[in-house]
């Protein structure tokens, strides 16, 4: 089983580059478990037909951990298993004490005998790393943390910070980096920007989408690219990007 964590700021397309690295995997026949790790709990949206999965901070609130597996823990397209950590209402709480509990209750509950994953995908903000949202990077989780961002100054800022923070963890036999994917907002000196961010933190831009209407369409049905739109160029690049993730991972997939 391979897992691999995908951080970066806010709104630049984490859940829509791991929902479709999911549904791409999924389709070549390995079995993929997705897990939201971001308060929003929109993640595995456009896995589930565009319906939001109760997330599992809110499911322990109402009843406890006294609820099947199967509650938080839903089938979503091509079989791949949605799961939402959720968080607090906003200002209220701790979101990384969600992650927490969502990771603790999954193995608790048996998810990775009874699923048995061939890749688990952890789709987490990257805007603060610190505390809870330093799990999915902990010894045990991800093994490999692949940084989203644009060639946009605030998202390069928030990817230099994680790239510190997965090396500052390194020593704690936390995950390793595996390396930028750039998602394209066509800025000025977009590609050069982000192979400057992918020299000074020692690692390489594994694949790149492009901006696309596609991509907007796909979302507007509620659906992946790869579902919505499977013969599309944009489907084709998340293809690509899926393939060099796993191999990133130790996993060869044809896609």
């Amino acid at each position: 089983m391979i897992q691999l964590a995908l951080y970066g700021k806010g709104g630049i397309g984490k859940s829509t580059t791991a929902s479709n690295i999911s549904a791409a995997l999924a389709a070549a026949g390995v079995r993929v478990m997705q897990i939201g790790c971001d308060p929003k709990a929109d993640s595995t949206s456009a896995l589930l037909g565009g319906r939001r999965a109760e997330t599992v901070i809110d499911l322990i609130q109402k009843r406890g951990r006294d609820f099947p597996l199967e509650d938080m823990a839903l089938e979503g397209y091509g079989g791949v298993v949605c799961v939402e950590a959720g968080g607090p209402t906003p200002g209220l709480g701790c979101a990384g004490r969600a992650i927490t509990a969502a990771l603790e209750l999954l193995k608790e509950k048996g998810a990775y005998e009874k699923f048995a994953p061939d890749a688990v995908i952890y789709d987490v903000l990257g805007d603060v790393v610190c505390g809870g949202f330093s799990v999915p990077m902990r010894a045990g989780y991800a093994q490999k943390v692949f940084i989203v961002t644009s060639g946009e100054n605030m998202a390069i800022h928030a990817g230099a910070n994680i790239a510190m923070a997965v090396e500052n963890f390194r020593e704690r036999g936390y995950a390793s980096l595996g390396g930028i994917i750039l998602n394209r907002r066509n800025v000025k000196n977009e590609d050069e920007k982000v192979l400057e961010l992918a020299s000074d933190v020692g690692t390489e831009i594994v694949g790149a989408i492009d901006r696309s209407d596609t991509v907007q369409d796909a979302e507007e049905l509620g659906k992946t690219v790869m579902e919505a739109f499977p013969d599309s160029l944009a489907a084709a690049g998340y293809r690509a990007l899926a393939r060099a993730v796993a191999a990133r991972c130790g996993m060869e997939v044809e896609l």
